[in-house]
């Protein structure tokens, strides 16, 4: 019985267009955010899930000149895209707000962008009462812009799925993984690899900015670029290459911008055929 109730959960849970539509390779630039509407996305929070009584999600008419998607940060979940894609370039403008919440209130401003988000929304918790969706995250937060996060989910049945991906990684002073093209590969089928120039001495608190950053400084805009190509994924801040995987197990899915105890303004969502990217 519990199994059959945890199905009709996940069944119920899944749009029945994300079930019925092949994942979409675009040919054309496909402006996620129109400037207008949140109508390319579908909203989930811990709790409420499809319901948004704080709107933590909305559209602000102007922030520095233009329109923007506003997440509060105020409760855990996530904007995902009704429609599941695969090999393009994503291209997200962000900046910072000046709110953070709760446990995260003197924390570092945190965020993501999960990309082959598969499942149930909610999946990363075995009730399907989670925030998020197994999916490969590339990581917003202050100081680790460009780390990759391999987050785990949950299927219908209650077993526990975990993404795993190859990266040329090295280990800094604390034994943390750290992206470096010149190593050997590795495998990985949890945790955290840290894009290149991550801060050793990083620490979780308000404000936080690493020696070798890449992003903007807050308050500015950051542009994040994710290129999903068949199973290699390529981050790029600012322009700069500073994290890649290869043979990702998963290389197709929905996209999914983070809402986590910070307030954040995206400005551009767009998803445009692949090109080559520079290397680092």
């Amino acid at each position: 019985m519990r199994r059959l109730v945890v199905f009709l959960v996940f069944f119920l849970a899944v749009p029945a267009a994300a079930g019925a539509q092949s994942a979409v390779r675009p040919d054309q630039i496909i402006h996620l955010f129109d400037g207008k509407s949140l109508d390319q996305f579908e909203a989930w929070l811990v709790d409420s899930h499809r319901d948004d009584p704080l709107r933590v999600f909305t559209v602000v008419d102007q922030i520095d000149g233009a329109p923007a998607i506003r997440i509060s940060g105020e409760k855990w979940g996530g904007l995902a895209t009704k429609q599941a894609y695969r090999d393009y370039h994503l291209i997200v403008e962000f900046r910072w707000g000046s709110l953070t919440w709760g446990q995260r209130r003197n924390a570092a401003r945190d965020s993501g962008v999960l990309v082959h988000a598969r499942g149930a929304l909610g999946n990363t918790a075995a009730d399907f009462n989670g925030p998020w969706m197994q999916s490969i995250e590339a990581q917003i937060i202050e100081g680790g812009v460009g780390d990759f996060i391999l987050v785990a989910g949950f299927d219908a049945a209650g077993q526990r799925l975990m993404p795993k991906m190859t990266a040329r990684a090295g280990r800094d002073r604390d034994g943390e993984a750290v992206f470096d093209p010149s190593a050997q590969e590795r495998e990985f089928e949890s945790g955290r690899i840290n894009w290149y120039g991550r801060d050793v001495d990083w620490k979780d608190s308000l404000g936080f900015r690493g020696k070798q950053d890449v992003e903007s400084p807050a308050g500015e805009w950051t542009r994040l670029e994710v290129i999903a190509a068949g199973d290699r994924l390529t981050i790029l801040v600012n322009g700069k290459v500073v994290n890649e995987g290869v043979r990702a197990s998963w290389t197709e899915g929905r996209i999914m911008i983070q809402s986590e105890g910070a307030e954040i303004y995206v400005r551009r969502v767009d998803l445009e055929p692949i090109t080559t990217p520079r290397r680092p």
